[in-house]
């Protein structure tokens, strides 16, 4: 594996790119490894009554739509956040994951999942009564990322 690192003074944005012939284990490993260091600071700006908060994405159990809101929930708080959760989608790191139509989970935060076959599955953490429900839809593609991450 050969790896160059091409230093330009006109850079706005600093930009990995990962060239290779085909996906592989070693290449998602490298892409999820560079994906922890460039996030592992990424704070997202909450909101809990008027005051404003920036949290660590690692510190968030998951989001969820409740009402007219995106509620982000930590092991012993609950924040609102202006983000859509197709807009959270996209600016968190691989290792949160849809789990319904109305929550995103961080998989890293996952102590217990209840399965349930014709249901919902029910997932707990360490340290808080808090759950949150995964759908049957999205059951399957949790499990290849618990799996996925396991195997790194």
């Amino acid at each position: 594996m050969k790896i160059t690192v091409e230093i330009d003074e006109n850079c706005i944005e600093d930009e990995i790119v990962i060239r290779c012939q085909k996906l592989n284990d070693t290449v998602n490993r490298i892409q999820k490894a560079v994906s922890d260091i460039t996030n592992k600071d990424t704070k997202i700006r909450l909101l809990k009554g008027n005051k404003e908060y920036y949290i660590s994405i690692d510190d968030i159990l998951f989001f969820e739509s409740d009402d007219n809101s995106i509620c982000a929930h930590t092991v012993s708080d609950l924040f609102v956040t202006k983000y859509k959760l197709y807009e959270l989608e996209q600016i968190l790191s691989w290792y949160f994951s849809r789990i319904s139509k109305s929550a995103i989970l961080n998989i890293k935060k996952i102590y217990a999942i209840t399965k349930n076959i014709t249901s919902f599955s029910i997932v707990e953490f360490k340290e808080t009564p808090k759950q949150v429900y995964v759908s049957r839809a999205y059951y399957k593609p949790l499990m290849s990322k618990i799996e996925e991450m396991r195997n790194m």
